[in-house]
């Protein structure tokens, strides 16, 4: 009996401790615990996205500003020896012809300066780059911007994989003219940079820190050219204020703008200052909206050399720029055309001494 009731009271206590234990212990969260917490959840994350892109965002800029900061200290030092900026190609009138005497660009003459002395010390500047793939096709961790989402390959060789590398960080060639009256003497433009010459620091007479020398520029951006490569324009030729008043060619998908660094073209590694930066420039083809950068004939060709080559960047907002004094600066997208071409002359009076200051 006494081994009966001790059964009895340990079986009542076992019923009694049984509701909450017998599911595993505690209870469980409802359904409604359950999507307020998922809820909490994606609030904070919502919250906390934005920044972290916001930090990336930032450091890329960041990075992005000092290639430009050395860049503009290489482009410093090569003028100290040259006293004169490199040329950005270089092209003469050979009588019925444009011949092509050095097409290298600007940055591929400063290399040395730029801890890239096993690359340049491998140029023959006698030579095309077409020529020297096993340089044409290197990478150039300088020239690159960190948001750029191209970061590849241009063009197909059986030994390298690809022929060229583009470029993010263009040289100035004016507001538009780059190359014109190539049989009567050759006209060059009014940029920092020009072809068959560098320009010599005192020839910057708006200002040193008003005139740009490199902004930033995306790779791959379409190229549209002239609907002729011979075609002479008169002197007054100014901008376009629109594409579609311009003699333009069918559209080719296969044309792009900044995949070259080893090619001193505009097209290739220099801008313009036609359109603002990261404008996007409208050219309807097929029925298929474009946004472009125009060169009506490229400098190997004989008509004239007229370009809107844009500056473009992967940042939110505006581009990365370099001025002559070598300053840096984030410009905004939102800066007038009229200021921004008056910044893209080296001597074209749109600046008095009190503007300088």
């Amino acid at each position: 009996m006494e081994m009966l009731e001790g059964v009895r009271r340990s079986s009542g206590t076992v019923a009694r401790r049984s509701p909450e234990g017998a599911a595993g212990g505690r209870p469980g969260f409802t359904l409604v615990e359950l999507l307020v917490v998922i809820a909490i959840i994606a609030a904070l994350v919502g919250l906390l996205l934005p920044a972290v892109q916001g930090s990336r965002e930032a450091a890329r800029r960041t990075s992005c500003q000092n290639n430009a900061r050395q860049l503009g200290l290489a482009l410093h030092l090569f003028v100290d020896g040259a006293k004169a900026l490199p040329a950005n190609g270089n092209y003469a009138w050979s009588g019925s012809a444009v011949t092509t005497v050095n097409a290298w660009s600007a940055m591929a003459r400063i290399l040395p300066f730029i801890e890239q002395e096993a690359l340049f010390d491998g140029i023959d500047f006698k030579r095309s780059y077409g020529t020297q793939l096993g340089i044409a096709s290197q990478r150039v961790g300088s020239f690159m911007c960190p948001a750029e989402p191209n970061d590849k390959g241009y063009g197909t060789d059986p030994t390298y994989g690809h022929k060229y590398w583009p470029i993010n960080y263009a040289v100035n060639m004016g507001t538009w003219r780059v190359l014109v009256g190539k049989a009567g003497g050759m006209r060059l433009g009014d940029g920092g940079f020009m072809p068959n010459r560098g320009r010599r620091p005192s020839e910057f007479t708006d200002g040193l820190s008003a005139t740009l020398v490199i902004a930033e520029v995306k790779a791959f951006t379409q190229r549209v050219a002239g609907s002729s490569t011979t075609a002479m324009f008169p002197p007054s030729f100014g901008p376009p204020g629109d594409v579609a008043t311009l003699p333009l060619a069918a559209v080719s998908t296969s044309s792009f703008t900044h995949v070259e660094w080893v090619d001193g073209k505009v097209h290739e590694t220099g801008f313009t200052t036609v359109f603002p930066p990261n404008a996007v420039v409208r050219h309807l083809d097929g029925g298929v909206e474009y946004d472009v950068d125009i060169v009506l004939a490229t400098e190997a060709n004989p008509g004239d050399t007229y370009a809107a080559v844009t500056s473009r960047s992967h940042h939110p907002r505006g581009v990365t720029a370099l001025m002559m004094d070598g300053a840096v600066r984030f410009v905004d997208a939102t800066t007038s055309p009229a200021v921004w071409r008056a910044q893209g002359t080296a001597a074209g009076g749109e600046f008095t001494a009190d503007d300088r200051r």
